[in-house]
């Protein structure tokens, strides 16, 4: 949908090819995202990640950047080099990434807005992380999210920014998009998604490069 994008699938999605990215214009992930509680922590499985109940006694990560993070290629086998990229991006590590002049990261995930609230320091987790790593505006998800729906809606989304409608009106064009489809009109299918940072329009040489 949109023009001169780098679209990674499959193998190619990698933790190591995120952290090379140089300033793009929009940043769009789509996979599986996740925010450990207090008794929890990642499991491998066949299909993306599961977090496990480990009890009270369970060792679980002191910094809150540390509970908060995407699977990418890789997150659900064993890494080849775990050292440089074990196919798990926290938002520790998203910290790092450069997005100055980023306009839009659209995390097409679950929980993806879910962080811990430290003293002074505000909700921690991927969307701070994000902010910090320069971006200007990030739609983000407050619980699990269904595939097919979020398909939908990221889809109506991005026709809608298309158009010119700010990056906030445009959210609401599609979620009120998905609550005129029966299938997809209940609450839990379009209301996990919000938008922080800038919500006004992307600016008009980003919207040209975007169209041609």
């Amino acid at each position: 949908m949109l023009a001169g994008s780098q679209l990674l699938k499959g193998a190619r999605a990698t933790e190591r090819a995120l952290k090379a990215l140089e300033s793009p214009s929009i940043l769009h992930v789509a996979t599986h995202g996740f925010f450990l509680r207090s008794t929890q922590q990642l499991a491998r499985g066949s299909r993306g990640l599961v977090l496990v109940e480990q009890g009270a006694a369970a060792e679980v990560a002191e910094d809150p950047l540390l509970k908060a993070g995407l699977a990418l290629a890789g997150a659900n086998g064993v890494p080849a080099d775990p050292e440089v990229d074990d196919g798990i991006l926290t938002a520790l590590e998203a910290l790092s990434l450069d997005l100055t002049g980023t306009q839009l990261v659209a995390l097409s995930a679950c929980q993806t807005g879910v962080g811990e609230v430290t003293n002074g320091d505000g909700v921690m987790g991927l969307r701070r992380a994000l902010v910090l790593a320069g971006s200007a505006t990030q739609l983000i998800s407050l619980w699990d999210v269904d595939d097919d729906a979020t398909a939908r809606l990221m889809e109506s989304y991005y026709r809608s920014l298309l158009t010119g409608r700010s990056r906030r009106d445009a959210l609401q064009d599609a979620q009120l998009s998905l609550m005129g489809d029966p299938t997809y009109a209940h609450p839990r299918y379009w209301s996990a998604f919000l938008l922080s940072g800038d919500a006004s329009s992307l600016d008009a040489a980003t919207l040209r490069e975007l169209k041609n």
